[in-house]
């Protein structure tokens, strides 16, 4: 089917449908934030029990967004395959588990059933774009729209597209849903964010091997240190402050050496099971005999009440409840109202 054709996103007008294939936590949380704008979700997921576990999902965070000002409430169908839930969708935002050979399949097929023009968003975490669009007729049509979880109350979405235009399209999108897209100029594996993670959550695994800290404390050094400006703002903010009044550059010329003796230092750790038994116990201590589920609600709080009261150290947003200059992004991500896309 070709890219041809103007879509509701080309015409400005708002979305309307979307269809969200795959309803694990991440497809369910989408679903609910769509819904929470006002647009009805066709919804289809071949696992067992796929609906009773949608339904509920989104019960749960429907109340949660209402804690956020986002009270729509867009239909929400359940349908038995992706033909039913393509037919009529504005967007369609692809969630199946991170199988390339499966992506590559399903997003081939997406596009030979979506609409002219309807944008297809993959929210794959750490598959490169070229690889699993390479069956697709059209593949510019087809992006990386990849969430950070939960979607529904985190901001972030990083887009990977073919060419500029269609990466405007998916930032007006996700933008009207009060998110804050990022564009990578070009395809990695993993993206930014979850390089980033990657790369401190190797450290983190080193302190364990090495025995420099507990779990306990090595989590408490980031959610009470760095952890609590990063909600703020990036590294090379965080840098730029440290710097005084020369900021990041006075910050790269006097301390940057110091950074690079540290890089030096960092570990190569090895999963070992001696390893991987001191992180799962050490987490079972932290945990304090708490649920998943009960760690989730507690995180999901929080979540809530961060995004309530952050203010953005950058001005490439505005305070919640007041409107976003042209282009812009809402700095809290969960509270601005849906706009035309």
């Amino acid at each position: 089917m070709g890219q041809g054709g103007a879509s509701s996103v080309d015409r400005g007008g708002d979305i309307t449908r979307a269809a969200v294939i795959g309803c694990g936590t991440v497809g369910a949380s989408w679903a609910a934030l769509f819904m929470a704008h006002g647009i009805a979700v066709a919804a289809t997921d071949p696992g067992p029990e796929a609906e009773k576990k949608l339904r509920a999902f989104v019960a749960g965070a429907q109340a949660q967004l209402d804690a956020l000002g986002l009270d729509g409430r867009g239909a929400l169908h359940f349908v038995a395959t992706i033909e039913q839930a393509v037919d009529g969708a504005e967007i369609v935002q692809e969630n199946a588990p991170e199988d390339e050979t499966l992506k590559r399949r399903l997003l081939a097929d997406l596009d030979r059933l979506a609409a002219p023009g309807v944008l297809v968003a993959s929210s794959t975490s750490a598959l490169v774009r070229s690889r699993i669009v390479a069956d697709c007729v059209t593949p510019e049509r087809v992006i990386v729209g990849h969430p950070f979880n939960p979607p529904h109350l985190v901001p972030l979405v990083e887009i990977v597209a073919g060419d500029g235009a269609t990466a405007t399209r998916a930032c007006a999108f996700y933008r009207g849903l009060g998110r804050r897209p990022v564009v990578l100029r070009r395809e990695m594996p993993g993206h930014i964010a979850n390089r980033l993670a990657s790369a401190l959550y190797r450290e983190a695994v080193n302190l364990v091997a090495e025995d420099v800290a507990s779990v306990a404390d090595i989590d408490a050094a980031l959610c009470n240190g760095p952890g609590l400006r990063w909600a703020l703002m990036g590294p090379h903010m965080t840098y730029h402050l440290g710097g005084g009044e020369g900021g990041i550059e006075h910050y790269l010329a006097h301390l940057g050496p110091s950074q690079v003796r540290r890089w030096a230092s960092l570990g190569d750790p090895t999963l070992t099971e001696e390893v991987r038994a001191r992180i799962v116990a050490g987490i079972a201590e932290e945990s304090g005999g708490r649920s998943i589920a009960e760690l989730e609600a507690r995180r999901d709080r929080g979540l809530i009440d961060i995004l309530k009261a952050r203010t953005m150290v950058a001005p490439n947003g505005v305070a919640p409840n007041r409107a976003a200059p042209e282009g812009a992004a809402p700095e809290s991500g969960a509270s601005a109202p849906r706009r035309s896309a």
